[in-house]
C-alpha cells in the first residue's frame, strides 16, 4: 500500500526533495521508485525526476492505487507485476523462486509464540506467497527487512551462511551517542527471565557480541544512529544503545524513558546475502518508516 511522505514546504523539483524526505534510503533506490512508478504526487503516478512539486501536494510511495505495481526483480531475471493486495499483505521487497524478502511491520511477530499462533510474519506470508521457510527471525517490536526461502534446502544454505549476510539497522535513540561513531565489543548473556545482559567472557551464557555504529542525524532530542550487525545476537543493539546511555525510543526493557510514537524505534535497513541457488550477492533496502522519522523531528 502507498504511505504518505509529509508535504513539501516549498516549491521545487521532486528527486531532490524525495532524497531529503526519504533519507537515508540511498540515492538509486529513490530513482528506481520513480522509474517503477512507486511514486505519485496528488494520486498520479509521476516518473520525472524534475517535476514541479508546491507547497501542500501530496506526495505517496508505493504501487498508486489501480495502477500496476512496480516489478519485483530476481537475480534469476523473473519478475512479478505487483497486483491486489489485502490489508494483511506483507510487502515484498525482492522475490524469485528461491527467495522471498518481505518488510514486516513492527508489533507483528515473525513465528508464533505460546500466546500468539494466528498472526505472524510466517502466517501472513505463507498465506500470500505460498510455502516459505524461516531463515531468521525479528523481534516483534522491530521492522524492516525479513528473509524466507522457498525450500527447506534454500532455508539450510542461507543460514550456514548467515554470519557472511550484511545486516544494517536504524535505532532512533535518546540523545546523542558519545563518541558519534565506534564500536561495541563486549559479551552477552540471556538470563533465566528471557532478558540479555553484558557478562563477563567465560561467564555462563556468554557470547560475544559486536556492533559497529554511527550517528546519522542528530536531533534536537532524538538521534538516528545506523548499525551494522557483526556478530547478531539476542537484543544486541538494544543492549549496545542503552549501554551508551542512548537507549532506542520505546525500549522499556533497557531503560528507555521515552516512547513519543508508540512503537520501538529499531527499523532493519538493510539485507545482502549470497543467493543460495546462483550465488550472485542480492541487496535489499527499507526505507525508515514515517513514525520514526517523524520522532527525529521532534
Amino acid at each position: 500500500m502507498a504511505r504518505d511522505l509529509p508535504p513539501p514546504t516549498a516549491p521545487g523539483p521532486l528527486l531532490p526533495w524525495l532524497l531529503t524526505a526519504l533519507a537515508p534510503t540511498n540515492r538509486t533506490r529513490v530513482k528506481q521508485l520513480l522509474q517503477h512508478g512507486g511514486v505519485a504526487v496528488n494520486g498520479v503516478a509521476v516518473t520525472r525526476h524534475d517535476h514541479p512539486l508546491m507547497p501542500g501536494d501530496r506526495v505517496t510511495v508505493g504501487p498508486p492505487s489501480g495502477e500496476r505495481g512496480p516489478p519485483v526483480r530476481s537475480s534469476l531475471g523473473q519478475e512479478r507485476a505487483g497486483g491486489p493486495r489485502s490489508d494483511s499483505d506483507l510487502p515484498v521487497v525482492y522475490e524469485d523462486d528461491v527467495v522471498v524478502v518481505v518488510d514486516k511491520p513492527a508489533g507483528l511477530l515473525t513465528v508464533a509464540t505460546d500466546a500468539e499462533k494466528q498472526d505472524t510474519a510466517y502466517v501472513r506470508a505463507t498465506a500470500q506467497l505460498g510455502r516459505v521457510f524461516v531463515v531468521h527471525r525479528l523481534d516483534r517490536d522491530t521492522s524492516g527487512l525479513l528473509l524466507f526461502a522457498r525450500s527447506a534446502e534454500a532455508r539450510d544454505r542461507l543460514q550456514a551462511g548467515w554470519d557472511a549476510a550484511g545486516k544494517i539497522y536504524l535505532a532512533v535513540v535518546d540523545g546523542l551517542p558519545r563518541p558519534t561513531e565506534g564500536v561495541i565489543d563486549n559479551h552477552l548473556a540471556e538470563t533465566n527471565n528471557l532478558r540479555v545482559r553484558v557478562a563477563p567472557a567465560g561467564g555462563p551464557g556468554a557470547k560475544r557480541a559486536v556492533s559497529r555504529y554511527r550517528v546519522v542525524r542528530a536531533g534536537r532530542r532524538y538521534s538516528l544512529v545506523e548499525v551494522v550487525i557483526v556478530t547478531g545476537r539476542k537484543h544486541q543493539i538494544r543492549i549496545h544503545m542503552a549501554g551508551l546511555g542512548c537507549p532506542v525510543i520505546g525500549d522499556e526493557a533497557y531503560r528507555a524513558k521515552m516512547n513519543p510514537v508508540g512503537r520501538l524505534g529499531l527499523h532493519a535497513h538493510r539485507l545482502a546475502f549470497p543467493h543460495p541457488a546462483t550465488g550472485d550477492r542480492v541487496e535489499c533496502e527499507s526505507p525508515l518508516p514515517r513514525e520514526l522519522r517523524n520522532a527525529l523531528g521532534r
